[in-house]
């Protein structure tokens, strides 16, 4: 083969390799987004700006909580999207949902449970000032992370966040954090929603 032919049969070689490639990646991304949705976004970004959430960590709890199964209860009776527990709930619906009288069953739909997650998580998210220790506390409860706190197992910062003791809510943590990584990549910064 002449010359000039292989340097264009090379060249016509490359450009398909890369074309194919960057098809692979499109895919690649089509599937990621199929695994790692934004489902019920109308509700996730009307109350993460509403209480100053950022909607990719609510993506990344809702994620790791129920994978968007607005219906599922855990073994310890969490309900819902976002895997609210009663008390909790009534908690923190008793002050944003002053007009309703709060039911459990409240749980199962799907505006309100982010609503009252989200509200949540702001508040934990205000209270230890970074959201590595706020999901523990989402996890474990906001009296065992401040024992965590206190007695020095966790520092305040979650710089050392994965010396958490219980190996569900480490593991927890560990996903959160990968998967609000994942969510970040694929839709873009906090601010994009």
């Amino acid at each position: 083969m002449p010359k000039t032919i292989k340097n264009i049969f090379l060249v016509f070689l490359i450009v398909a390799v890369i074309l194919g490639a960057t098809k692979v990646l499109g895919i690649q991304k089509f599937i990621m987004k199929k695994m790692y949705p934004k489902t019920y976004a109308e509700f996730v970004v009307k109350y993460a700006e509403e209480y100053g959430v950022d909607p990719l960590l609510i993506f990344a709890v809702i994620k790791a909580e129920s994978n968007f199964n607005k219906n599922v209860v855990s073994n310890s009776n969490a309900k819902g999207i976002m895997q609210l527990m009663d008390t909790t709930a009534e908690e923190v619906a008793s002050n944003i949902m002053a007009e309703e009288n709060f039911e459990s069953d409240m749980l199962f739909d799907a505006e309100t449970n982010i609503k009252i997650g989200t509200k949540y998580l702001s508040e934990l998210l205000n209270k230890y000032g970074n959201y590595y220790i706020a999901v523990a506390a989402y996890n474990a409860g906001i009296g065992t992370v401040d024992k965590w706190i206190q007695t020095g197992i966790i520092k305040p910062d979650g710089s050392n966040i994965e010396q958490i003791p219980y190996k569900e809510t480490n593991n927890y943590v560990r996903k959160i954090i990968r998967d609000y990584g994942i969510y970040e990549n694929l839709y873009g910064s906090k601010s994009n929603g």
